[in-house]
């Protein structure tokens, strides 16, 4: 295309490769239940066509951690940002700053990277984001605030709303992402995976997450402004996957997605210390190239879960019709249609 890729405007398409085999036991019988929205799992059936990857492990700990990355880095190279949500201060269940920490070492030259917020807060500015991060133990290795220094647009091929995005201008600095997600609820797209990493918290605080939000007032949000100013429910969801398409595109084969699935409140990691204490016990890790794949399998495996513990984290999915955000990522071809679950346990 003869454009420079620290120009920001490399547009390789997203990886999804594989084939593999799964030896889970019952687990497919559950997955059946669950909602078929975008990916499908198929593990050791007979598939016409590739299949998307996705290694798994029940052990939440830095050594599976590593050993499920190790299995699918070859696309990582160079300066390396590690997409986390790092939270408000004090957040009960954002992921253990030891399993970062060594996770983070074994990737040279990489950095965690954030954005401020668009809402008022612990991180809505620069200076209290970067407090919040020494409250919160974040003082390991280099984190990245994103949007310190400005922003950078960001287009999206063949959008469903949002031609471009705007982006933490940092976002060009480097050559490739692993997003690192605490897999959970959220209160307005009903879960949080790696589309809802990116897609929001690579949008800069004063004009990307505006957009995504469709938040048009000058203001910073009230109360009553997440309900009655901004969009919801399936326009929500498209916009969070043209967001998430934005970075997934710039990135193109030197992008990892891993999910991790440990206290899943059905709050945000965002909602700090009054984030709801979760019902549903944990259930590991995911790890793949293709965005579509990995959350579907995580969406599949809380399905998966007994009535008792889902409950409350199925509800919030449903009722902020947050499984849109599969078929949004479907229509734009961010990923593969079907997927293999493949335990390293």
């Amino acid at each position: 295309m003869g454009i420079s890729r620290r120009g920001f405007m490399k547009l390789a398409g997203a990886a999804a490769v594989g084939t593999a085999f799964s030896g889970l036991g019952g687990l497919e019988k559950s997955l059946a239940q669950a909602p078929v929205v975008g990916s499908t799992e198929v593990t050791g059936g007979n598939t016409v066509g590739s299949t998307a990857k996705v290694y798994f492990t029940q052990q939440i700990d830095a050594d599976h951690l590593v050993r499920l990355y190790d299995q699918m880095n070859e696309g990582i190279y160079g300066k390396v940002a590690i997409k986390l949500h790092t939270g408000e201060q004090h957040g009960p269940n954002i992921l253990p700053r030891d399993i970062v920490k060594a996770f983070q070492a074994h990737i040279p030259d990489s950095a965690i990277v954030e954005t401020n917020t668009m809402y008022t807060g612990d991180r809505d500015t620069t200076e209290k984001h970067r407090k919040t991060l020494d409250v919160n133990g974040w003082t390991f290795c280099p984190v990245d605030i994103m949007d310190e220094e400005g922003t950078v647009m960001l287009p999206v091929r063949n959008a469903l709303h949002l031609n471009e995005v705007s982006m933490g201008g940092h976002i060009v600095n480097y050559d490739s992402m692993i997003v690192l997600t605490h897999f959970k609820g959220h209160a307005m797209g009903g879960f949080g995976g790696s589309l809802k990493n990116i897609a929001i918290g690579c949008a800069d605080g004063k004009i990307g997450k505006r957009q995504v939000h469709g938040f048009k007032k000058s203001t910073a949000p009230q109360a009553q402004d997440w309900s009655d100013s901004m969009v919801t429910k399936e326009l929500f969801m498209e916009n969070m996957a043209d967001a998430g398409k934005a970075t997934v595109d710039y990135f193109g084969k030197h992008i990892i997605f891993i999910n991790v699935l440990r206290r899943m409140s059905v709050d945000c990691d965002c909602a700090g210390v009054s984030a709801a204490e979760p019902k549903i016990s944990d259930i590991g890790i995911l790890v793949s190239t293709d965005i579509l794949a990995i959350d579907q399998a995580s969406v599949d495996m809380v399905y998966a879960k007994p009535e008792n513990e889902k409950h409350d984290l199925v509800e919030r999915m449903e009722s902020r019709h947050g499984l849109h955000q599969l078929d949004a990522m479907r229509k734009l071809k961010m990923g593969n249609d079907k997927y293999e679950l493949i335990s390293i346990d």
